[in-house]
């Protein structure tokens, strides 16, 4: 424990990055209550004394705690109480979770809790590195092991400029957001949406944030040496090497076979047969070992199979390093749906369907950015089945984070609010999966979208590429399956058009990629990306000329503000009757834009005429057709339609001298008239006479 408070202070892009330590959360392995600019968070990081046994993984947790008070927001319904994680929060906790975790040490079983508590929120300073950076210096000055420091920054593009950790405003401007985290030596994660970027963009952008990366992990090394606790042992067992070498020797030539199997179920089948024989083998001399054999089992076709790649240039499933699986396209398969999109690549299948809606159905956003409402909302769905496995369906952290991912790779081709103004849900179904599921989803979506007739303004693609690394043998692979995900060392989802990139997302097992090796890898993810996107545009290029008879229909208007409390009518009678009467969704913003979404045609144009007659303004010569509603000696008055009443003066309402009123018009009467005066007190008199003359005159 920091027995007295500790202050270290750095300047970053141009802002304070302060570290206060052993001033709270003290009983916590390590503590550190960290700021930049007006935010603030404790971040704490606990660990079990104990590993746990009977577990193949590291219990690595991650929490990224929004507190709205932070943003000074009382949390909405009726508890009153933050809830559960919103889904930025757990799109952070993951960002945190991926660099860190590889830098823990191999073979470690104790858990290990990390905690990130928002305390306060600059929204020029955002939450989300501070606390990928106070959770290496939490991590770094605790006496848990771990090979640290790491360090994460913002990058955006403003004007052709590369910008650090950019601000609000420079945000609304930036064709890029790209979150780097490494360590001093390399890139560990990266996390981008970008507006169509080149490859060469997209690559200077994250070694420029490197540079900044550098900076912050000397500052975090310097807290380390000043402060740092002696780092526990953990509890590795020792491990005999004759009996590894009796295990290798048992199942090396078998295994060797079973992995180049092509066909993936066949190949699971030949390694379960296998395992099952290498237990019953080793059990009768070793019956304690089970878990360890298992293990060696995994540790033995983790190496062959790396092993075949990186010296003889073959996949498992038969494939060179660069072949795409087979691929395959279909849309307009579910009849009901507003699009629909069947993407296959390998095994792997992902059926997308596109839902539209009023623009008053986006997603409201109850959380500590400035984001108010989401127009777009990609969802991503797993299924056990999927896998060929039971289990719970439900959505976790990976699914948020791919659904994340696809919205990101999708945002800069949709059409603006203006274009179509709709809300769009687009809902990832991964049918089948053998890996790379997330890009699937992205292809699979872009075929919805354009089968609902959404004007995308080009198609988008995404592929992952893998990586296998030995000494210094490299072999990057084009879109990997999911024993090579697995196997390998990087996992690295490259989305974007033919002419550029609009999401990136990498997480690796190695200590760092460099310059050379992401640069090769971004150049041979654009050209499967160019190949894919070809094979999708076989089926479907342009967005159908038609929506779907079953899709929303929307119609807009603009009327003056002052006229907005006229459509909703007092106590909101009057909205209430239109989209009652015509079945429809009224949307009105402040500055008098007005969207009407109708099932159908008749009951939109409809309900638009009724509003643009409640809102029309009164002028002189405007013709109007309304109601007679009162019958005097001197004339009739007429309902407009818009709240006002007119006189037509009984020399007004004919050609010829009308003697009564009622020898031509009577209450409910439907005319049709002319305003020829407003006076100076408002009163509209109107004309039925100058109407029928004009007619004359043209007949």
């Amino acid at each position: 424990m920091i027995k007295e408070v500790r202050i270290f202070e750095k300047e970053i892009a141009g802002r304070l990055f302060k570290v206060e330590l052993g001033k709270m959360g003290n009983l916590a392995n390590g503590s550190a209550l960290v700021s930049y600019g007006e935010t603030v968070i404790l971040v704490t990081a606990v660990a079990t004394k104990k590993p746990r046994t009977g577990i193949d993984f590291f219990p690595l947790t991650v929490e990224f705690e929004e507190k709205l008070y932070s943003v000074g927001k009382i949390p909405g319904g009726f508890i009153k109480r933050e809830g559960r994680p919103s889904e930025r929060a757990v799109l952070t906790a993951r960002m945190i979770d991926r660099p860190i975790r590889p830098l823990f040490p191999d073979g470690m079983k104790n858990d290990v809790q990390v905690t990130a508590t928002v305390l306060s929120v600059d929204q020029d300073c955002t939450p989300d590195t501070l606390a990928m950076n106070g959770t290496s210096i939490a991590l770094g000055i605790s006496d848990i092991p771990f090979n640290g420091p790491a360090a994460a920054v913002i990058v955006g593009y403003v004007d052709d400029k590369l910008i650090i950790n950019p601000t609000v405003d420079q945000m609304e401007q930036s064709r890029l957001h790209l979150v780097v985290s490494g360590t001093k030596e390399a890139v560990v994660m990266v996390e981008a949406g970008a507006d169509i970027l080149s490859e060469d963009i997209v690559l200077e952008a994250i070694m420029f944030g490197h540079e900044t990366i550098k900076e912050i992990c000397e500052f975090i090394e310097m807290i380390n040496k000043e402060v740092g606790k002696p780092k526990f042992n953990i509890e590795i067992p020792e491990i005999d090497s004759t009996y590894v070498r009796e295990i290798y020797d048992f199942l090396a030539e078998r295994m060797d076979k079973a992995v180049r199997i092509q066909d993936k179920y066949d190949r699971n089948e030949a390694l379960d047969e296998l395992k099952d024989e290498m237990i019953a083998h080793f059990e009768e001399t070793h019956p304690e070992d089970k878990d360890f054999l298992k293990e060696q089992f995994k540790a033995i076709e983790k190496n062959i199979v790396r092993k075949m790649i990186i010296n003889e240039g073959v996949r498992p499933d038969g494939r060179g390093i660069k072949d795409i699986r087979p691929i395959s396209s279909e849309v307009g398969l579910l009849p009901r749906t507003h699009g629909s999109g069947l993407f296959t690549r390998g095994l792997t299948q992902a059926l997308s369907i596109t839902t539209l809606g009023a623009l008053g159905e986006a997603q409201r956003i109850d959380g500590l950015g400035l984001e108010e409402t989401k127009r777009y909302m990609h969802h991503y769905n797993f299924p056990p089945f999927s896998v060929g496995e039971t289990g719970m369906n439900r959505v976790n952290r990976r699914a948020v984070g791919h659904g994340a991912l696809g919205e990101r790779a999708l945002i800069p081709v949709l059409p603006s609010e203006v274009d179509f103004p709709y809300a769009i849900r687009v809902v990832s179904e991964v049918v089948t999966c053998n890996g790379s599921s997330s890009q699937a989803s992205i292809c699979g979506s872009t075929l919805s979208l354009l089968d609902a007739g959404v004007p995308l303004k080009d198609s988008v693609a995404g592929i992952a590429m893998g990586l296998i690394q030995e000494d210094d043998k490299i072999s990057i692979l084009t879109d990997i399956q999911g024993m090579e995900d697995a196997l390998g060392d990087m996992d690295f989802k490259v989305a974007g058009t033919k002419d550029g990139i609009t999401a990136l997302q990498m997480d690796i097992k190695v200590d760092g990629l460099d310059k050379a090796l992401l640069e090769n890898a971004l150049a041979q993810a654009k050209e499967g990306r160019l190949f894919i996107l070809s094979k999708m545009a076989e089926v479907i290029k342009a967005p159908n000329p038609e929506m779907s008879k079953y899709a929303p229909r929307v119609f807009s208007i603009k009327i003056n503000p002052d006229k907005i409390r006229d459509v909703i009518g007092p106590g909101g009678k009057v909205i209430t009757r239109i989209t009652s009467a015509y079945n429809v969704k009224i949307d009105i913003s402040d500055d008098g834009s007005v969207l009407i979404t109708a099932n159908d045609g008749i009951g939109g144009e409809k309900a638009l005429a009724e509003i643009e007659g409640i809102t029309k303004e009164p002028i002189v010569g405007a013709v109007f057709t309304g109601k007679v509603t009162r019958l005097m000696k001197f004339g009739v008055f007429v309902d407009l339609g818009f709240g006002k009443e007119g006189l037509c003066h009984i020399s007004q309402i004919d050609t010829k001298r009308v003697a009564k009123v009622e020898d031509v018009l009577n209450i409910g009467d439907e005319v049709t008239v002319k305003i020829i005066e407003i006076d100076d007190q408002g009163r509209i008199n109107l004309s039925r006479k100058v109407l029928l003359e004009e007619n004359k005159t043209e007949a």
